[in-house]
């Protein structure tokens, strides 16, 4: 029981201060131009920024995304941050509930109810898992913290680097099948840094999956997180790939033409700008995690809540200076699209 906890207090010391970035891999934000409106005829105090998601309604289309569970620190990360995203009206995600299937005594650590009675909670657990255990087993998983909705998240690649990673993958496709008809509660298919692809929506998409988190590439690598805790060949193979994985700003906009009734956009993203381009690009709420979670570790809740209030201002100037009243209007506004990210577009042409 051990060992699950240690590695995620391996995983909370590598998001902090560890080497964990993608060096060449961006998320093709900055390839996103929207276009300044000098004439915008909107006051600041005009742009609404509320959106509804999953039945609950956020004052602003953020989302502190899922980073941890199952360690003795988690606990209060998880509730400093749940008790933010409370009092600002935003989602809040857990880390992966595999550790309190594990051990039952980690439940603590992902039980934030009693902080954020009213927060959009995301539950979590890993696709490999989920084909492991009955739909009646996850349905009373996800109602033992009281969340609202599960992530399914996809990992192949940190998986196959991780010293004590899974290595079948199949049946993921059935699973999901199963879950979205059984389970009693919304499922949100994620992946864990490397993004989702065009096809790969498409299936999800076909079995009735109507939420995605593309968790796309160019923010932290899981692969290279588990690639300081491998040895030998492991970590051979984990710098072979560590560069692996579809931006998030083209999983975006792959992602949000099959028709999701919620796509989050989480991998890199920084600030309130990131998320104002990928709601243009088809986004519904953008997600961060690292950079959240180093404002709590640097100066404690008063620093997340600082960062967070700044992530907000940005995200409203940038509605403000594209004329946009609400992120519905943010969806149509011009803008340019260049470099990679256009060559990434060109390569899978975006249907009508």
């Amino acid at each position: 029981m051990a060992d699950i906890s240690n590695r995620k207090g391996d995983h909370i010391d590598l998001a902090v201060s560890g080497d964990v970035g993608f060096h060449n891999t961006t998320t093709l934000f900055e390839c996103v131009r929207l276009v300044h409106n000098a004439l915008p005829e909107l006051s600041y105090d005009e742009v609404q920024l509320g959106t509804s998601v999953l039945g609950k309604r956020l004052s602003a289309p953020i989302l502190i995304a899922a980073m941890t569970g199952g360690a003795e620190r988690a606990e209060k990360i998880n509730c400093d941050l749940a008790e933010i995203a409370e009092e600002r009206g935003y989602a809040f995600g857990l880390g992966s509930q595999r550790a309190m299937l594990k051990n039952r005594a980690l439940k603590s650590s992902y039980d934030v109810r009693r902080v954020a009675p009213s927060v959009l909670l995301l539950g979590n657990i890993g696709i490999v898992q989920a084909t492991q255990m009955s739909s009646a087993e996850l349905q009373d998983m996800v109602g033992s913290i009281g969340a609202d909705a599960l992530c399914v998240h996809l990992n192949p690649a940190m998986e196959l680097v991780q010293p004590e990673g899974d290595r079948d993958f199949r049946n993921g496709l059935s699973t999901l099948a199963r879950l979205t008809s059984e389970l009693g509660h919304p499922i949100i298919v994620k992946e864990t840094g490397c993004g989702i692809s065009a096809e790969v929506a498409q299936k999800i998409r076909a079995l009735g999956v109507a939420h995605v988190d593309v968790s796309g590439a160019g923010g932290t690598s899981w692969v290279a997180v588990e690639t300081h805790r491998a040895k030998e060949d492991q970590k051979d193979l984990g710098e072979a790939f560590w560069e692996w994985g579809i931006p998030t700003a083209a999983s975006v906009a792959l992602v949000r033409q099959h028709g999701f009734e919620t796509v989050f956009a989480t991998g890199g993203v920084q600030s309130g700008l990131d998320i104002a381009k990928a709601i243009a690009l088809g986004a519904n709420v953008g997600g961060i995690a690292r950079p959240v979670l180093q404002a709590l570790t640097q100066a404690g809740p008063p620093g997340a809540r600082r960062f967070l209030e700044r992530t907000e201002q940005q995200l409203r100037t940038a509605f403000l200076l594209t004329g946009a009243r609400n992120a519905s209007q943010l969806r149509r506004v011009p803008r340019v699209i260049v470099g990679e990210l256009e060559r990434w577009l060109s390569a899978f042409p975006l249907q009508a």
